[in-house]
């Protein structure tokens, strides 16, 4: 599985710290890039601002992303992934805490592929990385259109 990128958007370190940590336990290899803004995540996706010199078409396999976010919020991100072309197959998950049932459907509304919210417990984080892993790393099959221009 350690050719295939993740991006994880997330602004909290705990968190951050938490999901690298299941992720490697989990025996997930993969180069994982961390975003921890909004801002920072669509500078990653479109090859802009300190990632001016990425290859854009070079798409990560999946986005965790997370709702609460500093400078672009994740629905917008989630909005601006769904709008280009190029990114608008991107399989990505919505990792979060809120509990809302507002932050649940607009997620869909927007086009997420899948929302779930943060265990506070780490072993059942760990799970929920694990399965997550298992399904959007080894099972899911991405359209041939992500990345496509």
């Amino acid at each position: 599985m350690s050719n295939k990128t993740i991006l994880l958007v997330e602004d909290n370190a705990d968190d951050e710290a938490l999901a690298l940590r299941a992720l490697r336990k989990n025996h997930i290899l993969n180069e994982v890039v961390v975003a921890r803004d909004g801002a920072e995540a669509l500078d990653y996706l479109f090859a802009t601002g300190s990632y001016s010199d990425r290859d854009a078409s070079m798409l990560p396999e999946v986005v965790l992303l997370d709702l609460n976010l500093p400078k672009i919020n994740g629905l917008d991100v989630l909005k601006r992934i769904r709008a280009s072309d190029n990114t608008k197959f991107l399989p990505v998950v919505v990792l979060t805490s809120s509990k809302e049932e507002r932050d649940l459907v607009a997620s869909y509304d927007n086009g997420a592929n899948s929302y779930i919210r943060k265990p506070v417990d780490f072993v059942e984080f760990s799970e929920a990385v694990q399965h997550l892993g298992l399904y959007w790393l080894v099972l899911n099959q991405l359209s041939p259109k992500v990345g496509a221009r």
